[in-house]
């Protein structure tokens, strides 16, 4: 049993390690490139490539900005529901408005 356990232990971290590379090299491949997400204009599978961005935090995104019209300036995302100064520091580079 011990066995069993620990070996669900170790297959749990390295999915959690690789899990941890993807969003990493994701952030990175578009800090790269160079292209921001206008969260202004950006539909639901644009805003999903963002790292920490599922689709009910693209749905409550996409809601909010029809609800509010545009955001104004980047940090305006901090007022969607779901999203505070931890997310928001993570996506900064990511995105921008137009």
């Amino acid at each position: 049993m011990r066995r069993v356990v620990t070996s669900f232990a170790v297959l749990m971290l390295v999915i959690l390690a690789c899990s941890q590379m993807v969003l990493a090299q994701a952030t990175q491949d578009q800090k790269t490139t160079g292209k921001a997400v206008n969260i202004n204009t950006a539909n639901q599978g644009e805003l999903e490539s963002l790292p920490g961005i599922g689709p009910s935090l693209a749905k409550k995104i996409v809601e909010f900005r029809q609800k509010n019209g545009g955001f104004k300036n980047p940090s305006d995302l901090m007022a969607v529901p779901g999203i505070g100064e931890k997310k928001y520091e993570q996506l900064k580079t990511l995105i921008t408005v137009k």
